[in-house]
């Protein structure tokens, strides 16, 4: 019953990954702008980050280490830290977004200052992730970020069609003008960044750490990230079905969380309006306690600080005050008035650099057979991996200019 359990680990990534609120608000105005185009994306990524999971996952099971110390180790002490650098930023623009998010949402229940509703996420954050073990925040997250199903129940009550879906597993162009394609390209670029967020690995094979995996736990590891990343794949493919469906029609733009909402309520009533806000909740707080551990995880890691949810804090001092910054930074930047869903955004584009950074290191040290003897890359692991790194590098090189182009994608 243990190891079922540790499926949730699975889904707690997932979630935070696939619909955090950047990815949200991506995938409806991706398919209120585009139909079913940009569905290629969502099943590349998925597949990716499936790819990428289990190499980290395995690397922690049998090599014992988490991602940082694999890019610290592989890409040397100035590339690492650059890496460092770009990922901590990533992590707490995302983490900020979250709890911006999340004040907006209680904003739904009440006239309530958004400032102070900002404060109040601050100290539930703080208390939630001081209190409770690991494994609790993964399982509770977990469970409860399964209340976004609704999505899904929506998208189907919609009735989509099932052809003009699977065409949109192909890539295609649309047809228009120049700037038009140049949008198409921009949402392509940061929807696989979406779904490949970086600290989804560092977050995964840190939690495979604190929970003492060990050899034996690599099937394990492969259920959970073909389960949990595409469940989220699934959770993401609904939203786009919604976006086509409903705001698309009435040119409606999803640019807070309140708006996704109203696309379930659309079809399933009240009910779906609650489930919604609930699972949006902690889908977006399992994003926010991700991006703040794994910042906390990242610099601990890099620089040889012990760490984890499985020490007293006084054990993991530094780990743990580290943690805490990031929440704290995080509420800071939206403090200033800052648009979480426009910051988000941002963020989501230059995580796309990062990519990889990070993810070069997990290949090259996966195939090495010293290290990681009979459990290193076997032919498709390899192929995979290559594949979707060649691909996020292309990406990585063409969001800034998709960027700058789009003015923001604003078209």
């Amino acid at each position: 019953m243990s190891k079922i359990l540790e499926i949730f680990l699975g889904i707690l990534t997932a979630m935070g990954g696939f619909v955090e609120v950047g990815e949200l608000t991506f995938v409806l105005n991706a398919g209120s702008k585009f139909d079913y185009r940009l569905l290629w994306v969502l099943l590349l990524g998925t597949i990716g980050i499936i790819t990428y999971g289990e190499i980290s996952g395995r690397i922690a099971a049998v090599h014992g280490q988490p991602v940082f110390n694999v890019v610290r180790e592989r890409a040397g002490l100035r590339l690492g830290l650059l890496t460092l650098v770009s990922a901590t930023i990533v992590c707490l623009l995302t983490c900020a977004a979250e709890i911006g998010a999340i004040a907006l949402l209680w904003q739904l229940m009440g006239d309530w200052p958004y400032r102070g509703l900002l404060v109040l996420a601050l100290v539930f954050f703080l208390v939630v992730v001081w209190a409770l073990s690991f494994k609790a925040i993964e399982r509770t997250f977990g469970l409860l970020g399964l209340l976004m199903v609704v999505f899904v129940v929506a998208a189907w009550q919609m009735s989509p069609d099932a052809g003009e879906m699977a065409r949109g597993l192909v890539p295609t162009l649309p047809e228009g003008p120049a700037d038009q394609q140049l949008l198409y390209g921009y949402y392509a670029v940061t929807l696989l960044s979406s779904v490949m967020l970086p600290y989804e690995t560092y977050f995964y094979a840190s939690g495979a750490i604190e929970d003492k995996w060990t050899p034996r736990d690599i099937p394990l590891n492969r259920i959970i990230v073909i389960v949990g990343f595409t469940l989220g794949g699934f959770l993401a493919a609904g939203l786009m079905v919604l976006g086509k469906e409903f705001l698309g029609p009435r040119d409606i733009e999803a640019t807070l969380p309140g708006i996704a909402a109203l696309t379930a309520a659309s079809e399933i009533g009240a009910a779906g309006l609650w489930l919604a806000i609930a699972g949006m909740f902690f889908a977006f707080a399992g994003a926010a306690i991700e991006t703040a551990l794994s910042s906390a995880y990242n610099i601990a890691q890099f620089f040889g600080w012990p760490w984890g949810k499985h020490r007293k804090p006084r054990e993991a001092a530094r780990w743990t005050v580290c943690w805490m910054l990031a929440f704290v930074l995080a509420t800071l930047v939206v403090l200033t008035g800052v648009d979480p869903i426009r910051m988000v955004e941002y963020s989501i584009v230059f995580s796309v650099v990062v990519l990889p950074l990070t993810y070069f290191p997990l290949m090259a040290l996966s195939r090495d057979k010293e290290v990681m003897g009979a459990y290193a890359n076997g032919p498709i692991a390899n192929a995979f991996g290559w594949f979707f790194f060649v691909l996020i590098t292309i990406a990585a090189v063409a969001a800034i200019p998709l960027l700058v182009l789009t003015h923001g994608g604003e078209g």
